[in-house]
């Protein structure tokens, strides 16, 4: 590692990109700069300005133009003699909104998600309502008032079903997709209700699934068959009382309780970033996270790409000596 004289902090965003910075290396090399001080890189929240809302560590933000960009970067500050410190984020994560794959999984699935240790959840909350459930207080409103408005819309995708309220996603556990194709006039699509029941009784219905999935989704081709899940959606619509109470039923069956942003500050099962509801604390003490949180920059590092690291909110962390120490 070059030898630190003067480094220049960068905040990487869409409309500040690493092929921007690598354009003015020679300047920042005439500054007598030595190493650049790099915000996070990892993949943040669509649009961040700053990097500090990651929602997927494993990869570099493609709004700052991704790995092949940060390449080109580091190649042009070695041209120079320079190099590169990075800012990673192992306390939190971004939650809510649909871009985060781990907060995802763990709605769907709950404790048994490959990532239900991940996060700091207490999933065994004295309160009744919150047992094997995780608070979800992303509402604007009182539940009952946002079910009852319709604001809550029961859809599908790609990735399954889920239920849409402005720019979050919660998804419907697959075990439960019965509970909706049951009510489709397809007979295929009945047929399709039997395989995610049995997901309830399999040993791994996490990697299974997937091809559960993959088989709804060949059905779907028909359009006899699209139109006839249209209809069934929208009996889940709740602005009727019935569809109400059909959404309400579905959603009381999740690993999640949907609660109005206020209620938070009382009820909340989770170990958040201060009281932002929109950052999850990870928990980076166990080694199976913080080897999935450092396999990126850790990576970097042996490929000799970044010359070092600056920790973000290290006293967040449960034990941040030893969290130090083990790091490098």
């Amino acid at each position: 590692m070059n030898a630190i004289r003067a480094t220049l902090r960068l905040q990487f965003h869409r409309d500040f990109t690493l092929d921007d910075a690598r354009a003015l290396v020679d300047d920042f090399a005439a500054l007598g700069v030595s190493h650049l001080y790099a915000s996070p890189l990892q993949a943040s929240r669509q649009g961040s300005m700053h990097g500090y809302d990651g929602v997927d560590p494993t990869r570099i933000d493609d709004e700052v133009g991704g790995e092949a960009a940060l390449v080109s970067l580091v190649a042009a500050l070695r041209a120079r003699g320079m190099g590169l410190i990075l800012d990673i984020v192992p306390n939190h994560l971004a939650v809510g909104g649909s871009e985060n794959p781990w907060w995802q999984s763990v709605l769907t699935w709950g404790e048994q998600s490959p990532y239900g240790a991940f996060f700091d959840i207490d999933w065994h909350s004295p309160d009744p309502t919150l047992a094997g459930k995780l608070l979800a207080p992303f509402l604007g409103a009182p539940y009952a008032e946002t079910l009852e408005s319709g604001e809550l819309a029961l859809g599908f995708d790609a990735a399954g079903f889920h239920v849409a309220y402005h720019e979050h996603c919660f998804p419907i556990d697959p075990r439960h997709y019965g509970d909706i194709l049951r009510f489709a006039e397809h007979n295929a699509l009945h047929e399709q209700a039997a395989f995610f029941d049995a997901l309830a009784q399999a040993p791994n219905p996490c990697s299974q699934a997937p091809a559960a999935l993959s088989q709804l989704e060949r059905v779907l081709e028909d359009p006899g068959a699209q139109a006839s899940l249209a209809s069934a959606l929208a009996l889940f619509e709740a602005t009727s009382e019935h569809g109400a109470t059909r959404l309400h039923a579905l959603l009381s069956r999740q690993h999640y309780r949907l609660a109005f942003w206020r209620t938070a500050a009382d009820e909340i099962n989770w170990r958040r970033f201060f009281d932002v509801t929109e950052l999850g604390g990870l928990r980076v003490e166990l080694p199976e996270v913080f080897d999935a949180v450092h396999a990126l920059p850790l990576r970097l590092a042996r490929e000799g790409l970044v010359d070092g690291l600056r920790i973000d909110h290290v006293d967040g962390l449960a034990d941040p000596g030893g969290y130090c120490r083990h790091l490098r």
